[in-house]
């Protein structure tokens, strides 16, 4: 049985997405609790690249990543988790790259993206310089320790008064009540934050929208280079994955070469993208493979590429693979997030693409506002 039932704001999922909306009602004051099946935070928000991506999104999430660069930031001080505010780095191998570049700069002007040439790029970094054309330094983005950052915010929330109901799962909801493994609990606002898991607890909600499981390879590596990799380092590939670069005219040149020169990694929607840690190793991804069920079983082929890729983007002959994992995340085919209210006061707040670390905490602000909005207009309704 629980110790406690009765909270203003209970939040079904610990992962980033939930702890965003756990930190948000709390700051606010009000008394809230957590629960997620699992013992500790082991879902995609550990499994990622712990790197907050700003500046590539448009529309929604721009403005939800914009929201939650500066809470990001205080969480790293309150929480005690490494964060560093290093920017990004893309670095274009083609001509039709760096056009994408230099008109996404245009778009966005110097305080979000500076176009860097040839000389200014190897200086920076530590990479090959085959084929280098340009590059693009993005300085609002941010980093943290993927494994340390959304655990590191639920021991600094739990300690802070938030309950956390650890082993524990939702089975089903009505207004005002969440009912759980161990008991019911109630609250007039509730969130449901688990991520793919959505299609168990509102399967017709998580169909209706296309949604999928999205599984990648990942590897964790040492790689002795000239220098340390100072930020994250995006490729021609980046620019075919984030919105912020969709419906540039020159994209659609990178997309056809790229496209005619690596079919085989078109097959596995590769992502190449490389983020350092603290530790001085270096994260690399990734894949995609979307799937209702994620098969448990992953091909080699997919590490032989990012391993391939990597070696020859830093100009080495070795890699110390240390590490390989399969992340999952949701997918939907048309649109990034989910947001949907199925029972009066019951919200459910998904992202439906692997940007969950850079949108979670301005994301969580405006759909905790947006419920506290609501439930005091139908209280009005009420009252009158």
């Amino acid at each position: 049985m629980h110790k406690h039932t009765n909270y203003d704001v209970v939040i079904v999922g610990a992962g980033i997405i939930g702890l965003a909306h756990a930190y948000h009602a709390h700051q606010r004051g009000f008394r809230v609790a957590v629960v997620d099946h699992a013992t500790a935070v082991v879902g995609a928000s550990v499994q990622n690249f712990g790197h907050a991506c700003i500046t590539a999104q448009s529309g929604e999430a721009l403005r939800y990543a914009g929201a939650g660069r500066t809470h990001w930031l205080d969480l790293s001080r309150k929480a005690g988790f490494w964060s560093s505010e290093s920017g990004t780095h893309c670095v274009a191998r083609h001509d039709d790259e760096l056009a994408v570049l230099r008109q996404f700069a245009e778009v966005r002007g110097p305080e979000q993206a500076q176009l860097l040439d040839r000389d200014e790029v190897l200086n920076r970094l530590p990479i090959s310089a085959d084929g280098v054309t340009g590059g693009l330094f993005m300085p609002l983005d941010l980093q943290v320790d993927p494994r340390r950052a959304a655990p590191s915010i639920a021991r600094w929330l739990e300690n802070s008064g938030v309950d956390f109901h650890w082993r524990t799962a939702a089975t089903s909801f009505d207004p005002g009540v969440v009912r759980t493994t161990r008991g019911d609990l109630y609250a007039d606002t509730v969130f449901v934050t688990v991520n793919y898991d959505i299609d168990r607890l509102f399967p017709e909600y998580a169909e209706r929208g296309g949604l999928l499981r999205c599984r990648l390879h990942m590897l964790r590596a040492h790689i002795e280079l000239s220098t340390r990799l100072p930020t994250p380092l995006f490729t021609g590939w980046s620019l075919l994955r984030y919105s912020g670069f969709e419906g540039l005219p020159a994209v659609v040149d990178v997309a056809t070469r790229l496209a005619e020169e690596f079919p085989d990694y078109l097959d596995l929607d590769l992502h190449q993208m490389y983020t350092p840690q603290p530790d001085g190793t270096i994260l690399i991804g990734d894949t995609h493979i979307r799937e209702t069920s994620a098969s448990p079983f992953q091909s080699e082929a997919g590490f032989e590429a990012l391993v391939t890729e990597a070696k020859a983007m830093f100009g080495v002959d070795r890699i110390e693979v240390t590490e390989r994992w399969q992340g999952v995340y949701s997918s939907a085919p048309d649109s990034e997030f989910l947001l949907v209210e199925p029972i009066s006061g019951v919200h459910v707040v998904t992202v439906t693409t692997g940007i969950g670390m850079t949108t979670s905490l301005g994301l969580a602000e405006s759909s905790l506002t947006r419920a506290l909005e609501q439930n005091a207009s139908t209280q009005i309704g009420v009252d009158a």
